[in-house]
């Protein structure tokens, strides 16, 4: 039997689109950007907030700039010129925008409480950032839904690194065969494993099966009672 269940926040415990959507167009607006609609952002998200705000960027028409030392996260060698003031703009509308029009999924709230009962630990490893992934979790399942919640911090690297699979197994007192890792895109697939974690996609999220399959997903699920099957 599993011990733990590490989950994904956007697109898999939680619909949090519309607040990133938002958050990200209101940040654009203020530089004159057009807005995006909100379905076009379950490709930009799921790499952190400054990807997120690049990719939206770079589809509003805002023009290539500096160059960079490095290829960013879709192979880009330049950034987007407004990057810097959108994204500085952005996290401070998503302080208090972070919890606008999030919803739990369906059976999400059940799902946690049976594995409570059960006596399987669960977590939160986000690639938000780590104030808004706790005020989101908690605003939404309450505090003390979970066990751990981590969200992105300077001292270690965002997923797919399994850096953070490792400070939250080490949280949990668990090891990495006792564990299950569930997420919605490639990052979760990949992030899992990185960490040498048995990993479940789930279908009601912002990306599709053929995404999570071609990342080794070892199992997908259409209804989050369905994970119940892979604790035993």
């Amino acid at each position: 039997m599993k011990k733990a269940v590490i989950f994904d926040l956007d697109g898999t415990l939680a619909d949090t689109l519309e607040s990133i959507a938002r958050c990200t167009n209101r940040a654009m607006g203020d530089f004159g950007l057009p807005p995006l609609e909100t379905e076009r952002f379950r490709r930009f998200v799921g790499d952190g907030a400054r990807t997120q705000v690049t990719r939206a960027l770079r589809a509003a028409g805002d023009p290539e700039g500096g160059a960079l030392s490095e290829p960013d996260d879709d192979g880009y060698l330049t950034r987007p010129v407004h990057l810097e003031p959108v994204l500085q703009r952005y996290m401070e509308y998503f302080k208090t925008g972070c919890t606008y029009r999030v919803r739990p999924y369906d059976g999400m709230e059940a799902l946690l409480a049976l594995l409570r009962e059960r006596g399987v630990r669960t977590a939160v490893l986000t690639n938000k950032p780590h104030p808004n992934a706790v005020d989101v979790v908690e605003s939404v399942f309450g505090a003390g839904s979970v066990d751990v919640i981590q969200g992105q911090e300077p001292s270690f690297q965002k997923k797919p690194s399994p850096e953070g699979v490792y400070r939250v197994l080490e949280k949990l007192n668990v090891k990495a065969d006792e564990a299950l890792y569930v997420g919605d895109s490639c990052v979760d697939m990949d992030t899992g494993k990185n960490a040498a974690l048995q990993t479940i996609g789930v279908l009601w999220g912002f990306r599709d099966a053929e995404e999570l399959t071609a990342h080794g997903a070892d199992a997908l699920i259409g209804r989050p009672d369905e994970l119940l099957l892979y604790i035993e």
